[in-house]
């Protein structure tokens, strides 16, 4: 026997009496069965319901032939008495998100002739993929009439077509159906197919905001948020603008120019830098020129800099170079033979002693180790005609 589906009769039902028809053990836990219910089950992108039947906890909800099969964390007796309730805040955010999602699809797909060819109602946010490629412009234009729409406050119209009526109707589906259609209507907006529970008036959708658009596959994918989940975004977005702002002295909304301008100075600020760093490295390389094997410890630096100072530091002492650079028992190190001499077992050797990680060929190597620099120098000065520490 099909289950009385109550969630159709009404969305915003969230308490219900029904009766166990069968409860059997599961793969995570009991499904049981009910003559009727008010949970929706997963289906059309749209996850299921959750609440509590009786004392057991609804975790999950899905339907087969009609029936629906809710699963609970412990088992009902078949033939008793239930009362339902529906997890209202999950059940409304959900409604928001689908009727937000037609809205704007039938927009997209009016105004740019598009399909929507996927749709995932996720813990986070919202996607919808489209066959065609749109442009950020055009996307922000639908959501501006997506938005419209939803401001006017008309009511979603549910409709069960004849197959005459429904062969006349110009409307959106994914694929081609059969049996009863159901036919989800947003006037102004969109006239879809659709299996879900929607809000009874737009208005109650609240706000549709886009967030992301990128290419996918043929078409595009648009990440988006509706009602409640948009505005959480929204303030929390504005929150880090707000401190963000405070930081460097601007308003909110002129937080973009304000970082453009920090990126100019900082650009800027990282060119000096590395010329007064190329600057220091044609010195020091100068100063051990002819010194033969060096041992350099220097204070933190990037590896890429320690590795540029130990191959001029051996092209100039003619000679192995060794950089390590760091503070506080953790040192990069940049190892460099100028004559292109193996130095393996010099890099195992190290590694070994000072709890090391890194390698390299051809006289380079590269590489950190934990090790404190009186640790570091005494392992040099045991090493066989080892370079002369230098600080």
């Amino acid at each position: 026997m099909e289950t009385e589906k109550l969630y159709y009769q009404d969305p915003c039902l969230c308490r219900f009496s029904a009766m166990v028809l069968t409860c059997t053990e599961g793969k995570d836990g009991y499904l049981v069965t009910l003559d009727r219910t008010a949970f929706y089950p997963e289906g059309g992108g749209q996850p299921a319901d959750h609440g509590t039947l009786g004392p057991a906890a609804v975790t999950d909800v899905h339907e087969k032939g009609g029936v629906i099969f809710h699963t609970c964390d412990r088992a009902l007796e078949p033939g008793a008495a239930v009362e339902g309730l529906v997890d209202w805040p999950r059940r409304f955010d959900h409604m928001q998100q689908h009727s937000g999602e037609h809205i704007l699809s039938g927009i997209l797909c009016r105004r740019y002739h598009c399909d929507n060819v996927g749709f995932h109602l996720g813990a986070d946010t919202v996607t919808i993929d489209y066959n065609v490629p749109l442009t950020w412009e055009q996307v922000l234009a639908a959501e501006a009439e997506a938005n419209a729409v939803v401001w006017a406050d008309r009511p979603a119209e549910i409709t069960y077509p004849s197959p005459e009526e429904l062969e006349a109707l110009d409307y959106r589906s994914k694929k081609e159906l059969t049996g009863q259609v159901r036919i989800v209507t947003f006037p102004e907006a969109d006239c879809c197919a659709c299996c879900g529970t929607h809000v009874l008036r737009a208005g109650q959708v609240g706000l549709v905001k886009i967030l992301s658009c990128q290419k996918f596959h043929q078409g595009v994918r648009l990440e988006i948020l509706c009602g409640n989940r948009a505005v959480t975004y929204l303030s929390a977005v504005y929150e880090q603008a707000r401190a963000a702002g405070q930081q460097l002295s601007v308003k909110p909304v002129e937080l973009s120019a304000a970082v453009e301008r920090l990126t100019a100075e900082l650009t800027a600020v990282k060119a000096r830098h590395a010329e007064l760093e190329s600057r220091l490295i044609a010195g020091t390389a100068a100063r051990y020129a002819g010194a033969g094997d060096v041992l350099l410890v220097e204070p933190p630096m990037q590896p890429d800099a320690a590795r540029r100072l130990a191959d001029a530091v051996a092209r100039s002492c003619n000679g192995l170079a060794a950089v390590l650079a760091g503070a506080e028992d953790r040192y990069v190190y940049a190892l460099v033979q100028s004559q292109g001499q193996d130095i393996s077992p010099l890099v195992k050797a190290l590694n070994a002693s000072l709890h090391g990680r890194g390698g390299g060929r051809s006289g380079f190597a590269q590489g950190s180790v934990q090790a404190s620099e009186a640790e570091i120098r005494a392992f040099f000065q045991t090493q066989k005609e080892g370079p002369t520490c230098v600080t």
